[in-house]
């Protein structure tokens, strides 16, 4: 799929061309998480309850995850610069109409477009930036984007709740329009003489029909799953009936077709097979942490959107200064013992947070995330670049938009499957907790209660409430010490890979 007659660029025009398009996998990523602190703000405003507020946040992820695979398909149509350009432009467009949504309706529909136009910008981001450097220094390329890949989420509840508490929820949209342009002109500029080899195929119209009912039946089971107690509901049922029985159709089709719109052949790739799968598994469990920490610090210890972000933001710190050091390395180490050590970070990280209570200051919160983003880099930037080790440069683009496709449904997944198991952790430790407690404790500490001037039913609910605050506490704990568990699992799931033959920049190379 990458064009081997164009020369890297170097100097500034490389400088500038890294910058251009590691900013557009960010400005995509970001918007997967900026709107979901914003959610009671925007319900607010356009009179909504906050739980159809969500579908704002499900309309974008449903419509990303349906283009993210067609990247490759749509680029060999119309070329990898010009698509990229377009995407960007399109996404920059329907960001100012969802910020001048004037209903519910209004505003899904134009996140649905967003969607869509911004998918096939975050494997396309990656393709070219390796496209601009030499093959020597690919692995600074991976890293460079791999390093965006971890900041957007963490930034997207940051920069959301700031907007909120200072300004109108539309600039969270608005704000893509100084980045989009800047990434659009820019790429066009630099790379528009770059342009791929443009094939006219077939559109494998029922392959596209057969993807969009799956991805969409799987994702609304994902959302909804938890709002409706999941198979209890028979909507939840029909959700995954249809899911599993398009998926089926669909990988059959796939295999039979004579011109696919998703190349279904790099599942034969061992690598790819294993990296993609471990990639799914740490970063299902990595956005469940980014999800669950911004709720709890909201709902329980008192945080606002903003202070909430700023708890998750210095996961970034070692993000950034990791990221080049993971590349350096990859020429070097065995890519294997780079996603372990990762791996043993992350469950290092969840393990420290496993052990807060309810008294927990804002160090003690901010110490396991800064902890965390040392091990990130290692496991994305390393799983990257080795899922393309040993696929043919053909089918590099398929490969990666495949792959991102996989991350973004791991992301729905593990996100509801956290809060799921969070939620019912805390059922079951409320009920453990009110069956050990002494009657007579409460009694004595509603009666001091009452004492200090609170009046009897007042004093019984703040009773209540301290029992609910343990209850989630304990929750918390359960869930970041089977995170920290699951995690060092997850890590040996990567040796069933094979280490690249030569140094793994060269392996990836495009």
């Amino acid at each position: 799929m990458t064009d081997l007659s164009h020369s890297p660029l170097s100097g500034g025009k490389r400088v500038l061309g890294t910058l251009v398009l590691a900013f557009g996998n960010f400005m995509i990523v970001l918007d997967t998480t900026i709107a979901n602190v914003s959610i009671p703000t925007i319900s607010g405003d356009l009179g909504i309850s906050t739980t159809e507020g969500t579908w704002v946040i499900t309309s974008y992820a449903v419509a990303e995850a349906i283009t993210v695979p067609l990247t490759s398909w749509l680029a060999t149509r119309f070329g990898q610069v010009r698509l990229f350009v377009a995407a960007v432009a399109s996404f920059v467009l329907f960001s100012v109409l969802c910020g001048l949504s004037w209903s519910l309706e209004s505003l899904v529909v134009f996140r649905v477009a967003q969607g869509l136009t911004g998918g096939p910008v975050i494997p396309l981001s990656a393709i070219l930036l390796l496209s601009i450097f030499p093959k020597d220094k690919s692995h600074i390329a991976l890293a460079l984007w791999g390093m965006t890949t971890v900041i957007a989420p963490i930034g997207g509840p940051l920069i959301g709740g700031w907007i909120c508490d200072n300004y109108t929820w539309p600039w969270i949209f608005y704000i893509n329009v100084p980045f989009g342009l800047f990434i659009g002109l820019g790429t066009w500029w630099l790379l528009r003489h770059r342009e791929t080899e443009i094939r006219r195929t077939a559109i494998d119209a029922v392959g596209v029909g057969l993807l969009v009912v799956f991805v969409t039946a799987f994702q609304l089971m994902i959302d909804k799953g938890r709002e409706l107690d999941w198979f209890a509901s028979s909507f939840i049922v029909g959700c995954a009936i249809v899911s599993v029985l398009a998926l089926i159709a669909l990988i059959i089709w796939e295999l039979t077709d004579d011109d696919p719109v998703l190349d279904l052949s790099v599942f034969s790739s061992r690598n790819w097979l294993v990296s993609t799968l471990t990639l799914c598994l740490m970063f299902g469990l990595f956005f469940g942490n980014i999800v669950l920490t911004p709720i709890w610090l909201q709902s329980q210890m008192g945080y606002t959107a903003y202070w909430s972000g700023l708890a998750i933001a210095p996961l970034g710190v070692f993000a950034i200064v990791t990221a080049p050091i993971v590349g350096r390395l990859l020429p070097k180490i065995d890519p294997r013992l780079i996603v372990t050590y990762g791996m043993s970070v992350l469950a290092l990280s969840f393990f420290m947070r496993a052990q807060f209570t309810t008294q927990v200051d804002y160090l003690t919160i901010a110490l396991p995330m800064l902890i965390l983003g040392a091990g990130v880099p290692a496991c994305i930037v390393t799983l990257t670049a080795l899922g393309g080790s040993d696929l043919p440069p053909e089918k590099v683009a398929g490969g990666s938009g495949m792959q991102n496709f996989l991350r973004v449904m791991s992301m729905a997944v593990g996100g509801s499957l956290s809060q799921t198991y969070w939620e019912q952790a805390t059922k079951e430790n409320r009920a453990e907790l009110v069956s050990i407690i002494d009657p007579a404790a409460q009694v004595r500490l509603t009666e001091q209660a009452m004492q200090m001037g609170l009046p009897a039913p007042s004093a019984t609910a703040l009773f209540s409430r301290t029992v609910d605050g343990q209850a989630v506490m304990l929750a918390t704990n359960d869930f970041y010490a089977a995170a920290c568990l699951l995690m060092l699992a997850f890590a040996g799931v990567i040796w069933f890979a094979r280490r690249p033959k030569g140094s793994l920049q060269q392996s990836s190379g495009h």
